[in-house]
């Protein structure tokens, strides 16, 4: 199944935190693998919700 990349905004809205949160992320190496294409960021759905898998506090 073919599923469509996500741009920054579409992790934030999946995730429920600010977009400014996902850049953070981002700079510091520690949020969900992205990827650049061209000049922009991109997101695999699939490694975003693996990263988020990651995350449970116990």
């Amino acid at each position: 199944m073919i599923r469509n990349l996500w741009g920054p905004q579409d992790v934030a809205n999946y995730l429920g935190v600010p977009l400014g949160t996902v850049y953070q992320w981002r700079s510091r190496g520690t949020g969900p693998i992205g990827r650049r294409v061209g000049k922009h960021v991109r997101y695999r759905p699939g490694d975003v919700e693996a990263w988020f898998e990651t995350q449970a506090v116990i």
